[in-house]
């Protein structure tokens, strides 16, 4: 369970969600390989066997063991995201079968996209997957729409520096290819809570600056940000 001061923490710095640390920002965001996104809501009663049904691999998938499942704890109305790596190209087949009418069963909605992002490689290491300290870690999973005209300029913002925390964190940057409303989802990995807290704090006085609060909301339509955890892979 998070203390009292994490939580007190968080909810001070959560207008700051989608701010970077200052040495911590994603690299330019080249995307070499394709991610498929799937949000999840959770039916009625049915949240800890959705939460059981997504962290088995789909044998169908190009590489079935490519997947993260982060779980929701404060933010946007989903239970579950999975995150699949699916290599240089994706291919969508109109005879995959689909999912069991109990597996359909448990979901109330969901939501999917591909998009472009880095090679697996590079994303578990930001994701800190494999790491001993892997049990405590937190994500803040972000989705980011621009003004019209706004693309390039925010996409700068969600790449610059942000704050002045020293903070050590993991960043993803992804870019939309098919599917939501969204263009770019961005994905920061801390290994405790009380490194998100002492995060947000600083991001907080970031002010103005590059890739600070008032710097992404310039140049960003919509935006949604939820804090979570992994349950998989669990290390």
């Amino acid at each position: 369970m998070r203390s009292l001061l994490a939580r007190l923490l968080l909810l001070g710095g959560v207008v700051a969600a989608t701010t970077l640390s200052a040495q911590n920002a994603p690299a330019p965001a080249v995307g070499t390989d394709v991610y498929h996104v799937h949000f999840a809501k959770a039916a009625p009663g049915q949240a800890e066997a959705l939460g059981k049904s997504l962290m088995v691999p789909d044998k169908s998938a190009s590489m079935p063991e490519h997947f993260v499942v982060l779980r929701h704890q404060e933010g946007a109305d989903w239970d579950y995201a999975v995150i699949q790596h699916l290599g240089p190209k994706a291919e969508v087949s109109a005879t995959t079968p689909p999912p069991p009418d109990a597996v359909r069963a448990l979901s109330a909605w969901h939501n999917d996209t591909f998009v472009s992002g880095p090679s697996w490689s590079q994303f578990t290491k930001e994701m800190g997957i494999g790491e001993s300290a892997a049990s405590g870690m937190v994500y803040i999973l972000g989705v980011h729409r621009p003004v019209p005209g706004h693309r390039e300029q925010l996409l700068k913002s969600l790449n610059a520096p942000g704050g002045a925390s020293k903070v050590p964190t993991g960043n993803v940057l992804l870019q939309h290819l098919e599917g939501s409303d969204w263009t770019f989802a961005t994905i920061t990995r801390y290994n405790s809570w009380q490194d998100l807290g002492s995060d947000r704090m600083a991001a907080a006085s970031a002010g103005d600056a590059a890739g600070g609060w008032a710097d992404i909301r310039q140049h960003s339509a919509f935006h949604r940000d939820t804090v979570a955890d992994r349950i998989y892979p669990p290390k």
